[in-house]
């Protein structure tokens, strides 16, 4: 890491909530990994209940800390610390990660060589090393809303025509042109992130790096991915509850869908998506008549989502413009130089 009174050439991002083992282990993966990169490390801790904060600061005093007393969301906690940040690049790092092989430097280089991009992804494992596919995306369209309503995506997995958003059978070995890299690996330029005023802080959790990536092209970005930065991401860790995450995931699709597709379009696209709730809580319920040991928590789940379908249909209260976060809440700690 650099010292106070050096200009880093990253800067680390890393939101923390309940997640103390698996921040910890994320930060001294990074520290690992990342040594011969000039970088600082912000992390922001969205008010944990289990000693996250402390146990951060005890063991990494030269990360700056900013300790929240509210959970203000994904969105909002980033924009925060990218106002800190000294870099004119941000790297945005999920607290459910493991860097390896050096990958926030491979990252980086991938970036200098590819300037026009803007914003870049690397390649995800879950924690058996095999291939975690969720670190890049297609955009959602008519055509793959409805596939998914139709229940075409959940049969065809892989499929180049009816799993599009996946990207078909991809094996993410290739570097490529996305429409979206996930927000657990994403490095950005900090000019870019700056013009288009960060994260939209109505994207409580999920979807405000596809709301932001696809504002990043309609302006002249091209996302892009490299296979040779590798991390782990284990997924879901501050999220237990399936129904929960389920209605935060349909929120944030039917958010995109009303803030990128036309009114009309928008109208239908978020009905749609109440068809694939409905499908599959019918589908799961006539598994779990069937066969009564099978399907029974996801059936559970999906009911519960479709007795919720007002939570997440509808365009939820405006919140600040992108970018714009109170400061009240907040206090910086741990922040001497290494």
């Amino acid at each position: 890491m650099t010292s106070a009174t050096s200009t880093p050439e990253l800067t680390v991002i890393v939101i923390s909530y309940n997640t103390r083992d698996m921040t910890l282990e994320a930060l001294r993966s990074l520290a690992r990994e990342t040594p011969a990169l000039a970088h600082e490390v912000i992390v922001v801790d969205n008010d944990s209940k289990d000693a996250s904060a402390e146990a951060i600061a005890r063991e990494f005093p030269q990360v700056r800390l900013i300790r929240l007393r509210e959970n203000i969301g994904f969105a909002a906690a980033n924009n925060l610390a990218a106002r800190e940040a000294r870099a004119d690049l941000l790297l945005l790092l999920n607290p459910d990660t493991v860097v390896l092989d050096r990958a926030a430097e491979r990252l980086v280089a991938f970036a200098r060589s590819r300037p026009h991009a803007g914003i870049w992804g690397g390649r995800t494992l879950f924690a058996d090393r095999s291939l975690n596919p969720t670190s890049c995306w297609r955009r959602q369209t008519m055509w793959s809303v409805l596939c998914r309503a139709c229940g075409l995506t959940g049969a065809f997995r892989g499929s180049r025509l009816f799993d599009r958003e996946a990207m078909g059978c991809w094996s993410r070995d290739t570097e490529r042109e996305v429409d979206i890299v996930t927000g657990c690996f994403f490095l950005i330029e900090r000019e870019l992130w700056e013009r288009l005023g960060g994260f939209d802080p109505a994207f409580f959790m999920y979807g405000e790096e596809a709301d932001l990536c696809l504002r990043a092209r309609a302006i002249g970005a091209r996302p892009r991915f490299t296979p040779g930065a590798v991390i782990v991401h284990y997924g879901g860790a501050s999220e237990k509850v399936r129904a929960d995450k389920l209605v935060r995931l349909l929120r944030a699709k039917a958010q995109l869908i009303r803030r990128h597709w036309s009114a009309p379009s928008a109208w239908l696209g978020v009905r749609l998506l109440s068809v694939w709730c409905l499908t599959n809580s019918l589908a799961w319920g006539a598994i779990h008549a069937i066969r009564p040991s099978l399907g029974a928590e996801s059936r559970a789940s999906w009911r519960e989502v479709w007795r919720r379908r007002a939570e997440w249909m509808h365009e939820p209260p405006a919140r600040d413009a992108p970018g714009r976060v109170s400061t009240q809440h907040h206090a910086t700690v741990g922040s001497s130089p290494s």
